[in-house]
């Protein structure tokens, strides 16, 4: 039985409030967490002049070491990795140049020691001049 014959059921709505409340707490975090390039658009005419350009550019080798071990001098293998046969390899990259920059490009896990060897036969060889590579942490 329905007692209530009179009284009129409300129609149902949907409260769009919260909806929106969410939508803009999104469009918030999407703005605040895009980075934003700045590119500097400066028309500049650079000045000129009339020195001669380096005769020689300086000569870089560069030594790789993988997480295993295994050397590479100028994208070639090196099959002999002693301090020896590395500092041969050195010597045939660097041919008949002077003062050569080594640079070595190591892997993050590869071992102390790897890279020693890289040093030492460069040291050997005379070639005093040594920089390692290394890349910039992302996010700093």
């Amino acid at each position: 039985m329905n007692f209530q014959r009179g009284k009129k059921h409300e129609d149902l709505e949907m409260n769009l409030v919260p909806l929106i409340d969410v939508l803009l707490v999104i469009i918030i975090f999407l703005v605040v967490s895009t980075t934003f390039s700045r590119v500097s658009e400066l028309q500049i005419n650079l000045p000129t002049a009339e020195a001669t350009p380096p005769e020689q550019k300086p000569l870089i080798v560069n030594v790789g070491v993988d997480a295993s071990g295994h050397y590479v001098v100028n994208d070639k293998p090196v099959s002999d990795t002693s301090v020896a046969g590395l500092g041969m390899a050195l010597r045939q990259a660097v041919g008949n140049g002077k003062e050569p920059t080594i640079v070595i490009n190591a892997d993050a896990n590869s071992t102390h020691q790897s890279v020693v060897n890289v040093m030492e036969a460069a040291r050997q060889e005379n070639y005093t001049h040594i920089n390692f590579a290394t890349q910039v942490k992302s996010g700093s």
